[in-house]
């Protein structure tokens, strides 16, 4: 693992409030334990976001999202504020920010990323689901800009 990761998920851990009362109320024991545990459970968090074949991370008004197929991870934060997303971008996570989408209506309406990796055969109606790079050709339409961009380059 490099360090500078870990350096960032340990002072991640260690700013959080409960672990900071708890070493204020002299549980430096617990402390360290939570800490250890959540520097580890971040750190598998990172690993599955370089592995999943549709994981990516999303920024938007509403926070930033760190999808992982059937698991997510956020915060009501931008990415600036929130490490571990900033984490999985800087290793090469896909990143798409639609901070600049204007039409919250369609974008509502748009399918969802499926979790696996898999496409639905029939991408409509309800709980529909399409891959990554399909989502991503579909923000990107609407103003969303693009980090990280799994797509393979197009030639012009």
């Amino acid at each position: 693992m490099q360090s500078g990761v870990l350096r960032v998920l340990r002072a991640t851990a260690a700013s959080w409030w409960r672990h900071r009362e708890l070493r204020r109320t002299g549980q430096t024991a617990l402390a360290q334990r939570l800490k250890r545990q959540t520097v580890l459970r971040d750190f598998g968090y990172l690993k599955q976001a370089a592995s999943l074949p549709n994981a990516h991370v999303i920024c938007g008004e509403g926070g930033t999202f760190l999808h992982l197929g059937w698991t997510t991870v956020s915060t009501f934060a931008p990415i600036e504020r929130f490490p571990l997303a900033a984490l999985a971008v800087a290793r090469g996570t896909p990143f798409i920010d639609i901070r600049t989408v204007t039409d919250v209506i369609v974008f509502a309406n748009l399918p969802r990323v499926a979790r696996d990796g898999s496409t639905d055969p029939d991408p409509c109606g309800p709980g529909r689901s399409v891959s990554l790079t399909t989502y991503i050709d579909m923000v990107e339409a609407l103003g969303a800009k693009i980090a990280n961009d799994p797509r393979p380059r197009r030639s012009t």
